[in-house]
């Protein structure tokens, strides 16, 4: 077993249960070497996840709502006393309303939109601004994103826009944390059954035509993306910023 992470101090936002890609993600972080702070929204995923946490050595869980500073403050607390600093941070965490994911995308309400933004992108900007104290020996922060970013996916609406703005503070960040020694960048994973897929209508078809379409012909898995997350977590990417690394079997490369 390699182990890229020895001895690196990690943070993953957004576990919500087994099958969640920020799970899968700490268990290939936990097995490449990493101590880990683990992260759920409230107490619905409370248990759960600390049960999962327990499957891993030298890990520990948090509450953390995004949306409210106080957690924030909390989380950076928590870590200082649990690490004294920081090598990395994976943000795993979006929201929108289930009825915003379907339908002509002109009728989301403005509150709505905000939420979705604030929750999906903006919680980027939070959380970074909060613990970049603790990334006292550079390190590296990753993001999830997805390709309805860049192009219209039917069912996705406004999703689709939070990612656009996800992708744009991967850059800017990556742009203003360069000279610290921090590295910022996203993974866009192709379709997976998860929580928040759940609310994409017409999902099994989206994962149908994914399969058949892209080159490798077939869906990507939540290891695909743990495995291309602990690469861009690890020293191994250290020349590597300010980038999307698609993990979807190719598709993102087809005019389909």
């Amino acid at each position: 077993m390699t182990r890229e992470l020895e001895g690196k101090r990690g943070c993953i936002l957004g576990v919500a249960n087994k099958w969640s890609i920020a799970w899968a993600i700490a268990r290939a972080a936990a097995g490449a070497g990493a101590r880990l702070l683990v992260t759920y929204q409230n107490e619905r995923f409370g248990k759960q996840v600390r049960k999962l946490a327990a499957q891993l050595p030298h890990a520990d869980t948090l509450e953390c709502d995004v949306s409210r500073p106080d957690h924030l403050v909390q989380l950076r607390e928590s870590l200082a006393a649990r690490f004294n600093g920081l090598d990395f941070l994976v943000h795993s965490i979006a929201f929108a309303a289930k009825e915003d994911l379907s339908g002509p995308f002109y009728q989301v309400p403005r509150e709505r939109f905000l939420q979705c933004l604030d929750i999906s992108a903006y919680s980027l900007v939070a959380v970074t601004r909060e613990l970049l104290p603790l990334f006292d020996q550079g390190g590296s922060i990753m993001a999830m994103t997805y390709l309805g970013g860049e192009r219209v996916v039917p069912n996705y609406n406004v999703m689709g826009v939070a990612k656009a703005a996800l992708d744009a503070v991967v850059r800017y960040l990556a742009y203003d944390l360069g000279p610290r020694g921090v590295r910022v960048n996203a993974v866009s994973a192709g379709p997976i059954k998860t929580l928040a897929a759940a609310g994409i209508s017409r999902f099994q078809q989206m994962l149908d035509h994914h399969r058949e379409m892209s080159p490798l012909r077939r869906n990507i898995t939540q290891e695909d993306v743990a495995r291309a997350a602990v690469f861009l977590l690890s020293d191994a990417s250290a020349g590597v910023t300010g980038t999307v690394l698609y993990v979807d079997a190719g598709y993102h490369a087809m005019a389909v």
